[in-house]
C-alpha cells in the first residue's frame, strides 16, 4: 500500500529481483544488474513499481532516476503512461507532474531518454537509478559512450532488463559479466526467469504460452529467445534437417485446381534481369546449380482447415504447384501470370514481392485481380524477417508441406533452396533469410514465404444457402 490505495501485486520473482536492485540503490552499492523475464513476465510492472519508488525515497532531493529504451515511440511512452497511471492508483498524481519526457515527484525525477542511434542524451546524470528497458536491442558503443557515464557520478545502481536474442547484445554480455563476478563474490547480480517460472503464479499466461508453443514450434527462434530466455546463435541453415523432413507432404502435385478447394499463391518477382535467356524458351521448368539468373518464381498452395477445436486455427497451406521463368520481362509474363491467378487457380489472395520494379508489376496485378486479393509486400529488413519468422513457424506447426517428389526440376531445386538456405539473426530480433550467392538463389524460398504470408487470416469457406420448399 502507498499513499493509502493498492498497486497491483508483485509476483515472487519479481519481488525477488526487486529486493536485490533497491538494496543496492538504498546503500549506494553501485552494482549493476541484469534481469530477464519471459515476454509478458511483468518486468515492466517490476521496473515501474521500483521507479515509484524511489521517487517517494527521492523526492526531498535533487536527484534523477534515467531510463532508456532502444526507441522513444513507442517503448518509453508505454513506461511513462505506465509509471503515471501507478502514480494515479496511489494517490498520487495530484503531487507529481508530467512533461514530455520526465514525471516529477517534489525534486526527484525519472528522466525517459531514448537511446536510438540519433538521439542526444549527452549531459544528463542518472544520481538515482539508470534502467535500460529491452536492453538486447540497445546499440552496445551507445550505450557505453553516452549512458553509462551518467551513473558514473554518484555510483547508481544500473539494471539492464529485457530477453535473450544472440551471444552479441549488450543485454547477454553483461549478463555473463554478471555471471563471472558472482562465480567471485557471490553476490547475485543476475535475474532470469523464465515462462515457466511465470506460469507457475499465472494459470492463464501457461495456457497462452503453450498455445505459442504449439503455433510456434519449440524450435522457433522467437519461442526460444523470449519464453525460454535462450540465446540463438547468429547465423547457420534456416532448416534443420528434421525440419525439412517436416515440410515434405504425402499430396500429389496438380496441374489444375479441384472443384470445392481454396487456393492462395506466392509470387517472387525476378529483380530486374530483363534479357532474352539463352534458350529463348520463356517457361523454364527450374534451372542448374550454375544459373546465375534470378527467376520470377509463382508458387501455389492448397489451403486445408484445422478441426474446431485444434489448438492452433490457422490453416495448412500444401504446396501443389510451381511456376518459373527465367530471363523474361516483367511486362512479357504479366498476362501469363494474372490468367493463372485469375482464371486457372482462381486464388483467393496473391503475395506478391513489390520491392523495386517487382512495385509497378503488384500494382498491375491488383488492378486485374482486384486490391482485395493482392497482399503487395516490399522487402524491408523487418518485413522479410516477419515472412522468416512465419515460414519458420508454418513449418514447425506441421502447417506448410510441400507436394510428393516427383523428380521434376522445380522439385529439386525447391528442395535445393532448403537445403542451402542461410539464417541471419540480426539487431533488434530481427531475421534474414537468403542463399548464398556462390551457392544460387532463393526465389524458391522467397516464393513460398510470400505464399505462407498469403494464407494467413484467410476464413474458412463456409457453404450458405435456403432449403428448398419440400
Amino acid at each position: 500500500m502507498i499513499g493509502g490505495a493498492k498497486l497491483p501485486r508483485l509476483r515472487p520473482y519479481q519481488c525477488e529481483a526487486g529486493r536485490a536492485i533497491f538494496d543496492s540503490v538504498m546503500n549506494r552499492r553501485g552494482l549493476t544488474f541484469t534481469v530477464e523475464i519471459a515476454r509478458q513476465g511483468g518486468k515492466n510492472e517490476l521496473s515501474s513499481q521500483i521507479e515509484l519508488f524511489l521517487l517517494l525515497r527521492h523526492g526531498h532531493r535533487d536527484a534523477d532516476a534515467v531510463k532508456c529504451a532502444p526507441t522513444f515511440r513507442p517503448q518509453l511512452r508505454i513506461s511513462m503512461r505506465r509509471l503515471w497511471s501507478r502514480m494515479g492508483q496511489a494517490g498520487l498524481a495530484g503531487a507529481a507532474r508530467l512533461s514530455d519526457n520526465a514525471i516529477t515527484v517534489g525534486r526527484a525525477r525519472a528522466l525517459f531518454l531514448s537511446a536510438e542511434p540519433g538521439a542526444n542524451v549527452v549531459g544528463h546524470t542518472a544520481s538515482i537509478l539508470l534502467e535500460v528497458d529491452e536492453a538486447q536491442d540497445v546499440d552496445e558503443e551507445k550505450f557505453d559512450r553516452e549512458f553509462r557515464p551518467m551513473a558514473a557520478t554518484a555510483n547508481a545502481t544500473t539494471v539492464l532488463y529485457g530477453t535473450a536474442w544472440d551471444d552479441r547484445t549488450l543485454l547477454e554480455r553483461a549478463k555473463q559479466h554478471n555471471l563471472e563476478l558472482e562465480r567471485r563474490d557471490g553476490v547475485r547480480r543476475h535475474f532470469e526467469y523464465d515462462w515457466q517460472r511465470v506460469a507457475a503464479h499465472v494459470p492463464a499466461y501457461a495456457a497462452y504460452v503453450e498455445a505459442e508453443r504449439a503455433r510456434l514450434g519449440a524450435t522457433h527462434p522467437l519461442f526460444l529467445t523470449q519464453y525460454c530466455l535462450k540465446t540463438i546463435a547468429g547465423g547457420g541453415r534456416l532448416f534443420t534437417a528434421a525440419q525439412r523432413a517436416q515440410l515434405g507432404g504425402g499430396h500429389e502435385r496438380l496441374r489444375q485446381p479441384a472443384a470445392g478447394e481454396m487456393y492462395v499463391a506466392g509470387l517472387d518477382l525476378a529483380g530486374g534481369e530483363d534479357a532474352p535467356p539463352d534458350d529463348g524458351l520463356s517457361l523454364v521448368a527450374g534451372r542448374s546449380a550454375g544459373d546465375v539468373r534470378d527467376a520470377t518464381v509463382l508458387t501455389i498452395g492448397r489451403l486445408a482447415y484445422p478441426a474446431a477445436d485444434a489448438l492452433v486455427q490457422e490453416p495448412r497451406v500444401e504446396i501443389v504447384e510451381q511456376y518459373a521463368w527465367t530471363g523474361v520481362p516483367h511486362e512479357t509474363l504479366l498476362p501469363q501470370i494474372v490468367d493463372l491467378l485469375r482464371s486457372a487457380w482462381k486464388v483467393a489472395r496473391v503475395a506478391v514481392d513489390a520491392t523495386g520494379l517487382g512495385e509497378t508489376a503488384a500494382r498491375l496485378i491488383a488492378q486485374a485481380l482486384g486490391a482485395a486479393r493482392v497482399d503487395a509486400v516490399k522487402f524491408t529488413a523487418a518485413s522479410k524477417s516477419q515472412l522468416g519468422f512465419d515460414l519458420l513457424a508454418s513449418v514447425n506447426g506441421g502447417r506448410l508441406k510441400m507436394y510428393r517428389g516427383d523428380g521434376s526440376a522445380e522439385s529439386r531445386e525447391f528442395w535445393r533452396q532448403c537445403e542451402l538456405a542461410r539464417a541471419a539473426y540480426r539487431a533488434n530480433s530481427t531475421l534474414n533469410f537468403f542463399v548464398e550467392a556462390a551457392e544460387g538463389h532463393d526465389d524458391y524460398l522467397v516464393s513460398t514465404a510470400l505464399l505462407v504470408h498469403a494464407s494467413r487470416d484467410q476464413q474458412r469457406r463456409v457453404a450458405t444457402g435456403r432449403m428448398r420448399a419440400g
